[in-house]
């Protein structure tokens, strides 16, 4: 089993890119998706972010509205290190439950983790590898305000919340650079495949 994170910046188009090891054969671990279903309502994780921030940040549904919530947090580090405090080691729990549950049905599996703050959390040591998505930091201010909706300014300051992009370049063992479109892009990603499926062969 080859265990393998997968970050970028915000708008990058990183989760394009793991669509794409899907199609190749990587089974996917989607963090995002994992907060979601540990703050569904009556969930641990729910009660705690409620008790928070307020009534405030729900639906109407009784939800956790993501852009109420985000609103917050985005602009206040200390909110967001409460918040991540919640919902991180309940993630993490439930990351490695799906990953035996993998794991037993294939022994050679590569587990892609989506983890879109896979740095700034310092969780590179949880994984035999991390692979990075990027595109110039302009681009994803332009790609943020059109897909959310947002001005530039709540762009620029979401796009400061994270760790500048030349930071997790350093980091990373592997590079997508996502600015040449699709195609480019799934060329880039088949080389990485094969990478990483002898690596898989090397840990045997």
């Amino acid at each position: 089993m080859l265990n393998v994170g997968l970050t970028g910046g915000i708008a990058c188009g990183k989760s394009t890119v793991a669509g794409m090891f899907v199609k190749n054969g990587a089974h996917l671990i989607d963090f995002d998706r994992l907060a979601h279903e540990i703050q569904e309502p009556g969930k641990p994780a729910w009660q705690e972010v409620v008790k928070i921030f307020g009534k405030e940040i729900l639906s109407p549904d009784g939800g956790i509205d993501r852009v109420k919530l985000g609103n917050i947090v985005f602009t206040d580090k200390e909110k967001l290190t409460k918040l991540n405090r919640i919902v991180h080691p309940l993630i993490y729990k439930e990351w490695l439950a799906r990953q035996e549950k993998i794991s037993q049905k294939d022994n050679h599996a590569i587990i892609l983790a989506d983890v879109p703050l896979l740095f700034e959390g310092r969780m590179q040591h949880l994984f035999d590898l991390t692979i990075l998505v990027l595109i110039a930091p302009e681009e994803q201010i332009r790609r943020l305000m059109a897909r959310n909706h947002i001005s530039r300014g709540d762009a620029e300051q979401r796009l400061k919340s994270q760790m500048p992009i030349d930071e997790k370049n350093a980091l990373a063992d592997i590079v997508i650079d996502n600015k040449n479109g699709i195609s480019e892009t799934e060329k880039t990603v088949k080389q990485v495949w094969r990478e990483l499926l002898m690596r898989e062969k090397q840990k045997q």
